[in-house]
């Protein structure tokens, strides 16, 4: 076992409950101010939570509810991604969005939502006839109708972004505590949290625990202002091939419910469909149905009929943090240094930049910016830019579907935020992402990352 395993102890000025994308945000936000941050994690690697299963597009806010919480960090996390993800090495495919009616109902609706998209600020709508919609997408199901494109929706790649803001945050000061659990809290002059890997010290606790925020918030607190019922969602991923259909990310016209079915190429090269919406209770599990995920594939198929002759790749499905608010439950809790971030849903990956600007406003600290900051630089794992595979000297490529070399592997599995679980090391690399799942590179994988992580993928043999 190469990771560290020690206790971490100390004092610190901000503790943060949770590294999901939000948590990876605001540490960074707070260590680019100059405060001493600890980032708290029950997993045993970041992004184990809601934020491993998400659909990866850059929102504009566009339909977000006008006046929001929502609609402004959405806006701003936009603006500064836009702003920063160049020196941070984060990639953008600047494809946009068209939002498509199927029925004459939806195409009735459209007006209104162009609508709330000139409130919200976003006033580069350019409305399509059903013509001029099958110019741009030709593959499109004959019951598309009308729809409108929003030139600004992007698609990014939903696990380098929040690990290049804890990485920025760590090489600034930040310390990350990783396996282990929030179990108990008490307010003194400052905060004395204790976890299952030690007792520390913090002056603000900041919770942005996913899908047990309200649970972290009576540890903290003693109550809840809200209750997580996590809202799963499934997704179908398709081959790379099945990419070719589509130019920009196929929006629906979405209900009060959900954004609804959303099919769209991903950072890493294939097509992407869902999610689908079902509470449920269970916080940690999010179990595929196969009678869903058919019908997702179905209704896949009435958008693109082309897909009948495609092969899905993958299927994987994520939970959504919603509770029975509509908007964020972002709260500074009076006299406590203490601030509760919870029900960030399906925006979380546009709006966590903006949400560390807001909850920053909140902190009632100041610090002293650090003089020159650091700006690491991480390794690109999307399909639209140059990667590893293409360099010299990258030690062979280990997984074949998705192109993933050697360096790339031992570079995730080394340094101050180390992949110590094969999920974790899958999203520093998409390494067993492709079409076989693994079937192929599991054996030398295995040998590869013994003594990596904390749970070995088997006993290697000799």
């Amino acid at each position: 076992m190469q990771q560290p395993t020690q206790a971490l102890t100390g004092q610190f000025d901000v503790a943060i409950i949770g590294a999901g994308i939000v948590g990876c945000a605001i540490a960074r936000r707070f260590s680019l101010a100059g405060a001493r941050v600890v980032i708290i994690e029950k997993a045993l690697d970041i992004l184990d939570g809601a934020s491993k299963g998400n659909s990866a597009i850059l929102h504009t806010g566009f339909d977000a509810p006008p006046g929001s919480l929502e609609q402004a960090c959405i806006r701003a996390g936009y603006e500064e991604y836009l702003t920063i993800h160049g020196r941070l090495g984060l990639p953008v495919l600047r494809c946009g969005a068209l939002v498509v009616a199927w029925n004459q109902e939806q195409e009735a609706a459209l007006p209104a939502l162009i609508d709330k998209a000139h409130e919200n600020g976003v006033t580069n709508i350019e409305p399509l006839s059903q013509a001029q919609l099958r110019e741009v997408e030709p593959a499109l199901g004959p019951l598309a109708q009308a729809a409108f494109r929003v030139p600004g929706e992007y698609l990014i790649d939903p696990w380098s972004a929040p690990f290049a803001y804890l990485l920025q945050a760590v090489e600034n000061g930040a310390e990350v505590l990783r396996g282990a659990e929030l179990t108990a809290a008490r307010k003194e002059d400052d905060w004395l949290l204790e976890t299952t890997r030690g007792q520390l010290r913090a002056r603000l606790v900041i919770n942005a625990a996913g899908n047990f925020g309200d649970l972290v918030d009576e540890i903290l607190i003693g109550r809840r202002n809200f209750t997580i019922r996590p809202r799963k969602g499934q997704f179908v991923v398709y081959d790379k091939p099945a990419a070719a259909l589509v130019q920009h990310i196929l929006l629906p016209v979405p209900t009060a419910i959900t954004k609804g079915v959303v099919v769209c190429r991903t950072a890493f090269g294939n097509l992407l469909v869902g999610p689908t919406a079902e509470d449920q209770d269970d916080r940690q599990h999010a179990e595929l149905d196969t009678e869903i995920l058919s019908g997702l594939m179905r209704r896949a198929e009435e958008i693109l009929p082309a897909l009948k002759s495609h092969e899905v790749s993958a299927l994987y499905a994520g939970l959504r943090p919603a509770t029975e608010y509509k908007d964020y439950c972002i709260t500074a809790h009076e006299g406590l240094s203490c601030i509760t971030v919870g029900g960030i849903r399906s925006t979380g990956l546009s709006a966590a930049l903006g949400i560390a600007q807001h909850v920053e406003t909140l902190a009632d600290h100041t610090f002293t910016p650090p003089a020159n900051p650091a700006w690491p630089t991480v390794r690109n794992i999307s399909q639209f830019q140059e990667r590893d595979w293409e360099k010299p000297d990258h030690g062979g490529i280990v997984c074949h579907c998705e192109l993933v070399t050697r360096r790339e592997i031992m570079d995730a599995l080394t340094g101050p935020l180390a992949a110590r679980s094969l999920a974790g090391l899958k999203r520093r690399t998409r390494v067993t992402m492709g079409r076989c799942q693994g079937f192929y590179c599991s054996a030398e994988l295995s040998h590869i990352t013994s003594g990596h992580f904390d749970q070995p993928m088997a006993e290697p043999t000799q």
